[in-house]
């Protein structure tokens, strides 16, 4: 049984919020590397980025099952999620609609669902939580929904997080797509996306 007097609160108004957070990813996803602030993200629980938090409020219910790595696989993270999306948080990556991991996380794309050919829609979603969406390496983005390129910068991730992101990149139309979320501000690399650099 959850104490919900531990529960840290949601959005504060939740039709209104969610629906400028809702505008907000949406704009983030149809423009790869676009960063965007969510200025109505509620503080998150344990460790999660109010973006993260926010991105799950407003995306993740009951049929969309979320797995936790380390470190937000904790009872404040996972009874949050149950309590104000209705998440399901299963245990197996293969499970997973969303993902959410850091961006130390062994393996991030080992084992999630990648879609199939005649259902890519159906692969799963990282939210990758990242010290910040700048002071990284900078690398630069091609494909669909940018003007010839944008460079960016993500920090915290490993030169092999790259690589593998090309090996995902190369599976499309299968593949994940990833969203960056680092405080309040986050910004979205679909599978479409290559990254040079």
């Amino acid at each position: 049984m959850t104490d919900l007097s531990t529960l840290g609160p949601g959005l504060a108004d939740p039709s209104h919020d969610a629906q400028q957070l809702f505008r907000a990813i949406l704009d983030a996803t149809s423009h790869p590397g676009r960063i965007v602030s969510l200025p109505a993200a509620p503080a998150g629980p344990g460790t999660l980025s109010a973006a993260a938090t926010a991105y799950l409020l407003t995306l993740a219910d009951r049929d969309t099952p979320v797995w936790l790595a380390e470190p937000f696989d904790q009872p404040e993270v996972g009874n949050f999620l149950r309590f104000h999306a209705g998440a399901l948080i299963v245990t197996q990556r293969a499970q997973a609609a969303f993902g959410v991991l850091a961006a130390t996380t062994p393996s991030p794309f080992n084992d999630f669902d990648l879609g199939t050919d005649a259902y890519p829609d159906r692969s799963a979603t990282l939210i990758v939580d990242v010290p910040g969406l700048t002071g990284g390496t900078m690398r630069r983005w091609r494909g669909p929904g940018i003007d010839d390129h944008t460079d960016i910068a993500v920090a915290g991730l490993a030169d092999m997080f790259w690589h593998d992101w090309a090996a995902n990149h190369g599976l499309f139309p299968c593949g994940v797509d990833i969203v960056f979320t680092a405080g309040i501000e986050l910004c979205a690399l679909p599978r479409s996306i290559a990254v040079e650099g």
